[in-house]
């Protein structure tokens, strides 16, 4: 449930670009069985500061932004669940469920966040391989709802 999108944007936020999510589902080839042998090489992070955004930034510009919430929809609404002690959405958030395709999005400037900043990775993933790219609130909700300063939406 967003493993290997997670990694993928973990190598790329500290400068690994040339990774990729093999979706086995959609493997025609043959896989190789037995040892492998990889070459191998030295990786020195440089961590990137453009794709992510922080709660008080988050919070000065969500109007402005297109900010995506990859919870499934009962937890977007803001419905009582055993996850949330505060529940609702970032004011504004789109619903944009990991486990779905992405909803149609207007141009600007796009931030993703979930529960916990794993299955919003899914949803940058997606973004990428449809050409546009996007921020990651890696607090997330879990941060948010902590948070009695931010405001909240429900419904």
């Amino acid at each position: 449930m967003g493993g290997a999108e997670r990694l993928w944007w973990l190598l790329r936020h500290f400068g690994h670009d040339a990774c990729a999510v093999m979706e086995l589902s959609g493997w025609r080839g043959r896989l190789a069985r037995g040892d492998e042998r990889i070459q191998p090489a030295t990786f020195v992070p440089q961590s990137r500061d453009d794709d992510t955004i922080e709660a008080e930034e988050l919070a000065r510009r969500h109007e402005e932004l297109l900010v995506l919430d990859a919870r499934l929809p009962s937890r977007w609404r803001g419905e009582d669940n055993p996850i949330d002690t505060r529940p609702g959405r970032i004011p504004g958030a789109l619903n944009a469920p990991w486990n779905e395709s992405l909803p149609e999005l207007r141009d600007g400037e796009l931030v993703a966040y979930c529960g916990s900043g794993v299955t919003a990775t899914v949803v940058l993933h997606r973004l990428h391989l449809a050409g546009r790219e996007g921020k990651l609130y890696p607090g997330s909700w879990s941060e948010w709802e902590q948070r009695q300063d931010l405001p909240v939406e429900r419904g």
